[in-house]
């Protein structure tokens, strides 16, 4: 059994040596180290498709080849999966460029390494002499561990940039607010907070601004943001500010209104987040600091007891 393990895992190494070789000559070939047409006018139209400046850096060679391979192998993984509406949504929250097809890319780039990680540990395992049947499950599950682990890191970064997007919000309707108390309009208001700011919300401006000046107008590029982030608090000023816009209120006093009702939600999220880290901090008293305390009384007076001198 051994013996088998060890060729298997002699196989696997120098397999795997073979396609490595491969793939870097095959990455040499003209049609695959060449970019493609995106990616050659992608720097002469970067203020339309990119306006802010953190797209992707353009890569060639056997770096360009495996994320093209990657790329199509995500495409394919979409095609089969169906599209899903609730990661183009946590997409748009975690502000990732790139729509469902580019994240499965990089979700199957995960699990590749996942499965890497687990075949080069069960190699070494069973060189070692340490093989067992169970240990042909490793690299599945190194796989599997690769997938959940990008999925989870997406839902983690949205949730943290929600978080700083309901904490952004306030600053920025005061802001509004003065520039439209100064005497400007709104789509110059919305353009100067989107060209002086510096956080998330700024940069989701921007490209409502964008979209306001390429054909869209600006109450539907700001529900669309809305419909995007799907925050609450935004949700709720945006649709006030475009029925606003859409009777002529004034938009200064609205907005606020808008900003005093952001600052109170910040003030209840941080108080229901202090009450959650007090009960979090109750985990390690009652688990570890009040069972030795009660050790550290009792445990003297039984070892007199048993040494018979109480």
């Amino acid at each position: 059994m051994n013996a088998t393990m060890t060729s298997l895992a002699l196989a696997t190494v120098l397999g795997g040596v073979f396609a490595a070789g491969v793939l870097c000559l095959i990455s040499l070939v003209p049609r695959w180290a060449a970019p493609g047409l995106e990616r050659r006018i992608a720097p002469y139209i970067r203020d339309i498709t990119d306006p802010i400046g953190a797209g992707p850096v353009v890569a060639s060679g056997s770096r360009q080849f495996v994320r093209d391979l990657l790329t199509a192998g995500g495409d394919r993984v979409a095609r089969l999966v169906g599209g899903s509406e609730q990661l183009t949504r946590r997409l748009a929250q975690a502000g990732v460029p790139g729509g469902a097809a580019r994240f499965r890319a990089r979700q199957l780039g995960w699990a590749v390494v996942g499965l890497l990680v687990g075949a080069a540990l069960t190699v070494v395992l069973a060189l070692a002499g340490r093989a067992t049947p169970l240990l042909a499950l490793v690299p599945l599950i190194g796989a599997v561990g690769g997938a959940l682990a990008c999925d989870l890191t997406l839902q983690v970064r949205a949730r943290r940039r929600l978080t700083r997007l309901q904490e952004e919000l306030p600053a920025v309707l005061e802001f509004l607010s003065l520039c439209l108390a100064a005497g400007e309009g709104m789509s110059d208001s919305l353009r100067r907070v989107a060209a002086i700011g510096a956080g998330e919300l700024a940069g989701e401006l921007r490209v409502a601004v964008l979209e306001a000046g390429t054909g869209s107008t600006l109450a539907d590029a700001l529900i669309r943001m809305a419909a995007r982030l799907e925050l609450a608090p935004l949700t709720r000023g945006i649709d006030q500010l475009v029925a606003s816009m859409e009777r002529g209120a004034p938009l200064a006093r609205v907005l606020q209104a808008q900003a005093d009702d952001a600052r109170e939600d910040a003030k209840r999220l941080l108080i229901e987040h202090a009450g959650r880290s007090e009960i979090l901090m109750l985990v390690p008293l009652v688990f570890l600091v009040l069972p030795l305390s009660v050790v550290f009384a009792l445990y003297p007076g039984v070892f007199m007891l048993q040494l018979g001198l109480g």
